[in-house]
């Protein structure tokens, strides 16, 4: 009799039978619930399906069910401060601060990894910065002295890091391996007879691959944590670009870019060719656990084969797509770093494009910088891009809109950001500027030549004292044009 008795409440379920159907609804489908009787209130705002809800979301991961006595509530403040992120960084509302080492001289090379930012100076010295802590009194690394090596350090040519090792290449072909947690001493080192052109970490895990003449060697510790050479290959060509690829299970696979020539590296097939074409050399190259994507430049009397991008699966060693159509050489490629089935290029004719690997056309291509673009990385929202004028731009990827820039002197040769924070490192390509030798009795060079890495943090609700632009203090809603937040800190603002 529906007029009298509402269906189901005159039912004596069990709790857990009433909560197993109550866990296949959404947060507003609950909200709703909640207002219908006391006995749904108390079932829909259980503590086991809010917990279910906000790691299904991704929030709080690494989180037991008993940290928080309100699951709803700390959904909800995921939400606010995912927002607040949001909006810092579209106006630009945060700190900035500059990571500097005077005595390095100038800035060689720049790697990070979750906010530990590593820097290669041409003193040969290697410096490392937690961004998360704010306390930039971070370890200068240490490299071993053989014997003889009385003189001057050779100068750092590449670095890496990832969550537990770090690693530097020297001009004299030395290799030093750093662990996160041992101290300043490396724990292993080893010796290319020439220069190195490449240098590789793996993202997870201990693995080391270098590049030096034909030779490319990959060095990983054993089961008793002792370093060896793994892997030694021999090739063609020199090597241009070097990647490892991700969550491989057994041994390392490598690709290597050479000339024009991809190589797929594995222990079982040592010699395998991804992909050649003669008079085609890679300008850029990236891989993600199951994919290879790089640029290849063509010349000019090759009319109907533009410059592309091209995808390979490494399972098959098939090229799944080919991508772009552009008169300017591929510089830049992120496919590893890209939300699921995107990648984000940067180019010499100055635009940086977004595609969709599943079309083989561009989503949007973005006019970005007054020279070619040299680094750049995407997120389900956003881009930022580096060019070689010195100009580190942020984009709205939905609105393809610029939402701000800031400028420095030398090239940027490194974008990384997540959600709440964002490095850059502008990196000058004159390593021996006059006046600022190495055999120069003055340990330092001037501030001009230096080159010079920026930390960002967006998730600060104030400016800090050493902000973006410490003068301005507005809270402008604008809606279109820039909004650098500009309004004067004086009395008289709000007129």
């Amino acid at each position: 009799n529906e007029i009298n008795e509402v269906p189901f409440f005159d039912i004596q379920l069990p709790y857990e039978l009433a909560l197993k159907i109550f866990q296949y609804l959404g947060k507003s489908e609950l909200g709703r619930c909640a207002q219908v009787s006391r006995t749904w209130k108390i079932l829909a705002e259980d503590e086991v399906l809010w917990y279910r809800l906000c790691q299904q979301e991704g929030y709080l991961l690494d989180t037991s069910i008993s940290d928080h006595s309100c699951w709803k509530l700390a959904l909800k403040n995921c939400h606010a401060r995912e927002r607040t992120l949001k909006t810092n960084w579209k106006n630009r509302i945060g700190g900035v601060s500059q990571l500097q080492y005077e005595l390095g001289k100038i800035l060689c090379d720049v790697h990070s990894c979750d906010g530990v930012v590593i820097a290669g100076y041409t003193s040969g010295e290697v410096r490392l910065w937690d961004t998360r802590t704010w306390d930039y009194t971070a370890p200068i690394l240490e490299p071993v002295h053989g014997p003889g090596d009385a003189g001057p350090q050779p100068r750092v040519s590449f670095v890496r890091i990832n969550s537990s090792l770090a690693v530097a290449a020297y001009e004299d072909g030395t290799i030093s391996v750093w662990s996160l947690m041992f101290g300043r001493e490396p724990v292993h080192r080893y010796q290319h007879n020439q220069r190195i052109q490449a240098l590789a970490l793996a993202s997870e895990g201990a693995t080391v691959a270098t590049a030096s003449g034909f030779e490319v060697k990959v060095e990983s510790p054993n089961d008793r944590g002792f370093w060896q050479t793994t892997e030694t290959f021999e090739i063609q060509k020199l090597v241009n670009f070097l990647n490892l690829v991700p969550d491989v299970t057994g041994s390392p696979v490598t690709v290597a870019a050479a000339e024009d020539i991809v190589y797929l590296l594995k222990a079982e097939d040592p010699g395998k060719i991804l992909h050649s074409v003669y008079g085609q050399p890679v300008t850029c190259l990236d891989v993600s656990a199951h994919e290879a994507a790089f640029g290849v430049k063509t010349f000019g009397w090759l009319l109907n084969e533009p410059n592309q991008i091209l995808l390979y699966n490494l399972e098959t060693s098939q090229c799944l797509k080919k991508m772009g159509n552009s008169l300017g050489d591929f510089t830049c490629v992120n496919l590893q770093n890209s939300p699921p089935n995107m990648l984000v290029t940067g180019n010499k004719d100055r635009r940086v494009r977004v595609f969709d690997l599943r079309k083989s056309e561009s989503l949007c291509s973005l006019y970005a910088h007054q020279l070619g673009v040299s680094a750049v990385q995407m997120d389900d929202w956003k881009i930022v891009s580096g060019g070689e004028e010195g100009l580190v731009c942020v984009w709205d990827q939905r609105m393809g809109t610029k939402l701000w820039e800031m400028h420095a002197r030398h090239p940027v040769r490194h974008v990384w950001f997540n959600s709440h924070s964002l490095i850059t490192a502008n990196i000058p390509d004159d390593k021996t500027p006059r006046g600022a030798s190495i055999t120069d009795d003055d340990l330092t060079a001037h501030r001009k030549h230096r080159g010079i890495i920026y930390a960002y943090e967006f998730s600060v609700d104030q400016l800090a004292v050493e902000s973006v632009l410490p003068i301005c203090r507005s809270s402008y809603d604008e809606v279109t044009g820039y909004n650098f937040n500009i309004g004067l800190a004086v009395p008289y603002d709000n007129i």
